[in-house]
C-alpha cells in the first residue's frame, strides 16, 4: 500500500504525527520540524547521530537546511499508530552536498500528547532481491 502525504489526512487513516514530521522537511521548515518535538524528544538518525531536546533539533535541521540539504519526497510505503507508537515504511530522496540519492527505510516513533518523544529511523543498506535457496 503506498500512501502520500496528502492522503494521510483520510478519515479512514489514524491521525500520525509521523507524516507531519515528514512534511515539514520536505517543506525545509525548521520551526515545524522541531515544533513535532516534546520539549526533551530524542531523534536517531539512521547514519548514528543523535539529537537530544527540542533546541538540538532546530539546530540541526537549520544546519543541514542551510547547507543545502533539500528532500525531495518522502513517499509513505505503509503505517500504523496504536498505544502512543507510530511507524512508518518509507522512500526517502533526497539532496545532500550536491548529490541526489534515495533509500528505503523505516521509522519507529513515541507520541505523547501529539508530539514526537521519541523517533528512530532504520534504513535498508543493501539491495533487495529475492533468495532462491543459495548465496553466490
Amino acid at each position: 500500500m503506498h500512501v502520500s502525504l496528502n492522503d494521510m489526512d483520510s478519515p479512514h487513516l489514524p491521525a500520525m504525527v509521523l507524516p507531519k514530521y515528514m512534511d515539514a522537511w520536505i517543506a525545509g521548515s525548521p520551526e515545524r520540524i522541531a515544533d513535532l518535538l516534546t520539549e526533551d524528544g530524542v531523534v536517531i538518525e539512521c547514519y548514528g547521530p543523535v539529537y537530544r531536546g527540542r533546541e538540538r533539533v532546530l539546530q540541526w535541521a537549520e544546519t543541514w537546511l542551510c547547507n543545502g540539504g533539500v528532500v525531495h519526497s518522502w513517499d509513505i510505503i505503509s503505517s500504523f499508530a496504536t498505544n502512543g507508537r507510530e511507524a512508518t515504511e518509507w522512500v526517502f530522496d533526497f539532496t545532500w552536498q550536491d548529490r541526489r540519492r534515495s533509500f528505503e527505510g523505516a521509522t519507529i516513533a513515541e507520541i505523547q500528547d501529539g508530539k514526537i518523544a521519541s523517533l528512530r529511523e532504520y534504513r535498508t543498506t543493501g539491495e533487495l532481491y529475492d533468495w532462491t535457496g543459495t548465496w553466490d
